[in-house]
């Protein structure tokens, strides 16, 4: 059985290396020898430094994802609510990633590129069927009416990801509340609620 202490060894030093270093330039021998443990038992638990890096995504937002798997269940609140919720549990979680995307001057904008790709990616993949049964218990119970449930997920999940991330496409506060607003306005229209009914996920 995998040690998990070793696990997280491993995940923590890549946390820590990437503070200082971009992650193209930090190998598998610096990400061991901050873990105190031999190169080889990296393998043991990853089979290369890019599943490292998605592990340690996935560890970033385990809370948020379980979060998601939870509201998902809770019929007892309306929809909108549970989505906003969620998002907004994913963004608490992106706190560290975007402090540390802000501070290194050294860090490239492809290097942050890439790292909040990957985390977008994640985040959407994951995400995308929580919402989804969220957006398909509203339409079973009137709230939302929408022919594509899984389609109007995906387009939230990526505006907001790369809206509110803001680092793949960075813009100005005015240009994202805008965006948000626009978001809004089109999910009112698309899914037959009153106009001004979502505003509440200008919060985000």
């Amino acid at each position: 059985m995998p040690d998990i202490s070793k696990y997280d060894q491993i995940l923590d030093s890549l946390q820590t290396l990437l503070e200082n270093q971009n992650m193209q330039s930090i190998t598998v021998s610096q990400i061991a020898q901050a873990a105190g443990i031999g190169k080889g038992s990296i393998y043991y638990y990853f089979s290369s430094k890019e599943a490292i890096l998605e592990a340690l995504i996935e560890r970033n937002y385990k809370k948020p994802l379980e979060t998601a798997k939870d509201l998902a269940t809770r019929t007892d609140i309306p929809p909108f609510t549970r989505m906003a919720m969620i998002l907004q549990a994913c963004k608490n979680s992106s706190v560290e990633y975007m402090r540390q995307d802000a501070s290194p001057s050294f860090i490239s904008a492809q290097e942050k590129s890439y790292l909040h790709q990957k985390y977008v990616s994640y985040l959407i993949g994951e995400l995308k069927p929580e919402l989804t049964a969220i957006i398909e218990q509203g339409i079973e119970i009137g709230e939302i009416h929408f022919a594509y449930p899984s389609a109007l997920a995906e387009i939230v999940l990526i505006v907001l990801t790369v809206k509110l991330g803001n680092s793949l496409l960075p813009s100005t506060q005015e240009n994202i509340e805008n965006t948000m607003r626009a978001l809004i306005s089109l999910l009112e229209k698309g899914t037959e609620n009153p106009q001004g009914s979502l505003n509440f996920l200008m919060s985000l």
